[in-house]
């Protein structure tokens, strides 16, 4: 038998190809998963373009060629299901919620189980974030809906993003923005990918701040639509804004041209923090802005400081809370934020990076991926 595996070359992300690589036996304490499907967004974009950066690369590392070509698979969240266990405690036909190959099938190696779920502890993954090490059985998992699969993977790790930034700007007082009864003003980039309006859907239930989505053009009446923005600017609308206008930017595009621009308008922008990169290709440093320097939003981090201000069961608490009332603003019958598109096939999946990595999905599509049986 074989696991096929979509893989990107490193340093021109457009170049795909699939690789066919041997299964081997499984070792003692190890489970074979077939990945069912996965979620496909800029998220794994951007996963992709800070692969060496963060170690995106690293969980699921290929080998380069001979000729020393650097190639990656890029991580993926999604739904599997164990098809053959030697790890006492992990069934056949157990269903998983975690991070997955793009691939047919993954090895893990299960540590630390308890009910709820168990750490891969494969060695190249032992120095690697715990987040993203985690499998979650849906069995167990308060998060989980049978019928809602799709959703899930589509959003559910956008939305602890999203919902761990809108907690650590209200953390930090929204950086003194909203000081002697101003309104502190959050601009958010790329207003209609997933992550963004995620996170204006909570910073919307804040007092005393204006939530602000920029988008291109095309894309403002989807914007609007969502109802979650105060105001939606095009790219080219910031004179709109006083110059003074005491806010933060939330970069979720990546476009070195459009954060020179908001640090060079707004004088009195409080904090600057990159989220990710839908916008690959003006990817670019921070350095020599005028304002507080961008920095780079690592969410692991404030999910650190939070277990440790409230306690592992009350971060669950507040988290699973917030993600199933946000789950059903989105799916909403009535205006649904979200239509599910399901794609099968190698074809598929190689036309669905090609739409994703170019920014041509559209806003309300979610892409569900497959490349099992």
């Amino acid at each position: 038998m074989t696991t096929t595996q979509f893989q990107v070359r490193k340093d021109q992300l457009a170049t795909t190809r699939f690789v066919d690589l041997p299964d081997e036996p499984l070792a003692a304490g190890a489970v074979r998963v077939r990945i069912a499907h996965f979620a496909y967004t800029s998220n794994n974009i951007t996963y992709a373009a800070f692969g060496e950066a963060m170690q995106y690369w690293q969980f699921f590392p290929v080998a380069p060629d001979a000729d020393g070509t650097a190639w990656g698979c890029i991580p993926v969240w999604g739904f599997g299901e164990v098809v053959d266990s030697h790890a006492e405690g992990v069934a056949v036909g157990e269903r998983l919620y975690g991070y997955w190959p793009m691939a047919t099938h993954a090895v893990l190696q299960p540590v630390r189980m308890s009910p709820t779920g168990f750490a891969d502890g494969a060695p190249h993954r032992s120095t690697l974030h715990a987040v993203y090490n985690q499998y979650l059985r849906c069995a167990s998992d308060a998060f989980y809906n049978a019928d809602s699969e799709a959703v899930q993977a589509l959003l559910r790790p956008l939305f602890l993003t999203a919902w761990l930034i809108d907690d650590f700007l209200a953390d930090n007082a929204f950086f003194g923005t909203t000081q002697a009864g101003q309104r502190g003003v959050m601009l958010l980039s790329s207003a209609s990918s997933k992550t963004a309006y995620a996170t204006a859907a909570q910073l919307a239930r804040r007092t005393g701040i204006e939530v602000v989505g920029l988008t291109s053009p095309g894309n403002v009446a989807f914007c609007e639509s969502l109802g979650i923005y105060h105001r939606v600017l095009t790219y080219d609308q910031l004179d709109q804004l006083p110059a003074d206008t005491p806010g933060v930017y939330v970069d979720f595009a990546g476009n070195g041209a459009l954060r020179k621009a908001i640090h060079t308008r707004f004088t009195a922008l409080a904090y600057s923090c990159s989220i990710g990169g839908t916008h690959v290709s003006a990817l670019v440093s921070g350095r020599d802005l005028p304002g507080p320097r961008p920095v780079l939003f690592f969410a692991p981090a404030q999910v650190k400081k939070r277990v440790q201000d409230w306690g592992p069961a009350e971060f669950n608490q507040r988290l699973v809370s917030a993600w199933h009332a946000f789950r059903a603003q989105v799916s909403d019958p009535a205006a649904p934020w979200l239509v599910v598109q399901t794609h099968n096939g190698a074809d598929a999946v190689r036309a669905a990076h090609a739409l994703v990595l170019g920014g041509r999905s559209d806003a309300r599509l979610g892409h569900v991926l497959s490349l099992s049986d």
